[in-house]
């Protein structure tokens, strides 16, 4: 499985660097990840494979699986998380794309290319602390799935 989770934005703050850096490491024993800092909503469509009048044609000719963090998405407990990537993986062989927007939210745009739109819940949270909970989250699902013991500590 080949996963990008992308965030548009720079990350400001060291400490939230590092714990991004940790968790990409740690899905990296599960699973292809990259990490990608995008500049803005056009940059994170042409990595998922949609741009311009393109856009509906890469979601047919299958360039990626797109899910956006949106606070108007399903949320999901860990659980259930897992079990969405599990289905996902065994169903499906194109790369997921998992991304946060900007501070202020994604476009109707963007959100209407989307397979998935995903939150992380109702509270705010500070947009590059709510990518560090996305990555933890993942990882976590990956821990689920194979038992690893990481998530039996709730």
């Amino acid at each position: 499985m080949k996963i990008k989770i992308a965030w548009i934005g720079k990350t400001k703050e060291p400490a939230l660097q590092s714990l991004t850096d940790e968790y990409l490491k740690r899905i990296s024993r599960y699973a292809q990840v990259e990490g990608l800092a995008l500049r803005d909503e056009a940059a994170l469509l042409k990595i998922s494979g949609r741009t311009g009048n393109e856009a509906s044609k890469a979601v047919s000719a299958g360039k990626s699986t797109l899910a956006l963090m949106d606070s108007r998405g399903k949320q999901f407990s860990s659980e259930e998380l897992a079990r969405l990537r599990g289905d996902y993986q065994d169903r499906n062989p194109l790369r997921l794309v998992c991304a946060m927007g900007p501070a202020d939210g994604f476009s109707d745009a963007v959100r209407s290319m989307a397979q998935h739109t995903i939150s992380l819940g109702k509270m705010t949270l500070a947009h590059e602390l709510a990518r560090v909970v996305l990555l933890e989250q993942v990882y976590r699902a990956f821990t689920i799935l194979k038992g690893h013991p990481y998530h039996s500590g709730h």
